[in-house]
């Protein structure tokens, strides 16, 4: 059997085995895209729309930390192109699914001195890993 014959089958058996894997990162934007399901070992990234200079931070309430474990703390950046001081950007926060199960990833919007004053925003998500 010649080698081309051989290598042909195989490739697409290959190709084929790719095209069933699902995504590594599983990006989240907004409340609507939830409730979310992961496979175990892949990466969950949480951008939501953020303005720290108006003293108002994002904190997360529950990081359903029985199914997600975090790759790290808060990221926070502003769209260069703004040109604005003070303009809004984004905060990004990283998972990854590391045991089967379910949990909520629960955030908060609000001024961290004032706890008492309810949030702004809130960011309640379903989160099932398999």
């Amino acid at each position: 059997m010649s080698l081309t014959r051989l290598f042909v089958p195989l490739s697409l058996a290959l190709l084929s085995a790719c095209a069933t894997q699902p995504k590594h990162n599983v990006t989240v934007e907004k409340l609507s895209q939830c409730p979310v399901r992961l496979n175990s070992g892949q990466n969950l990234i949480l951008s939501l729309p953020s303005n720290p200079t108006t003293g108002y931070r994002w904190a997360i309430q529950d990081s359903a930390g029985g199914v997600l474990k975090s790759l790290g703390p808060e990221v926070y950046r502003n769209p260069e192109d703004a040109g604005i001081v003070g303009a809004a950007g984004v905060s990004t926060w990283r998972f990854q699914a590391f045991a089967t199960g379910t949990g909520r990833l629960r955030l908060t919007y609000q001024q961290p001195w004032a706890p008492e004053v309810p949030p702004v925003e809130t960011f309640d998500c379903a989160i099932s890993v398999n």
